[in-house]
């Protein structure tokens, strides 16, 4: 792991207490949706339009996200294929108590690029 966030910045927001499991730390399924947005927003500005995600793969929690955190997405393009992208996505916090930076979870995202209508199309090229 390195010591700063790979990627560009892409969501930024603060986990509120209703944001929370059982246990007082945020839900992991918030944070997966905040994941799932950031990379979205990249993935559409890249197939310039409507994508889908198709799947999630090797995501791993390294450490929990508190209420009060700086939450912040970062997503880097991995590849392009014809009809999809492939996105890493880096979530990490910075516990405002402590001025403490680290990363919490990360993942790899695939889209789809698709047409209104739900049919795949093709990646426009750059």
């Amino acid at each position: 792991m390195t010591d700063t966030p790979e990627g560009t910045l892409t969501i930024q927001t603060v986990p509120l207490p209703a944001d929370t499991n059982g246990n007082g730390d945020i839900f992991g399924g918030w944070v997966l949706s905040q994941m799932d947005i950031a990379a979205g927003v990249t993935a559409a500005r890249r197939a310039r339009g409507r994508t889908a995600t198709v799947a999630i793969n090797a995501m791993r929690f390294h450490a929990p996200v508190m209420v009060g955190d700086l939450f912040s997405v970062y997503t880097q393009i991995l590849r392009t294929g014809t009809t999809s992208i492939t996105i890493h996505v880096e979530a990490w916090v910075q516990r405002l108590a402590t001025a403490e930076h680290l990363r919490v979870t990360e993942a790899d995202f695939t889209f789809v690029a698709i047409e209104k209508s739900g049919v795949k199309r093709p990646v426009p090229p750059e």
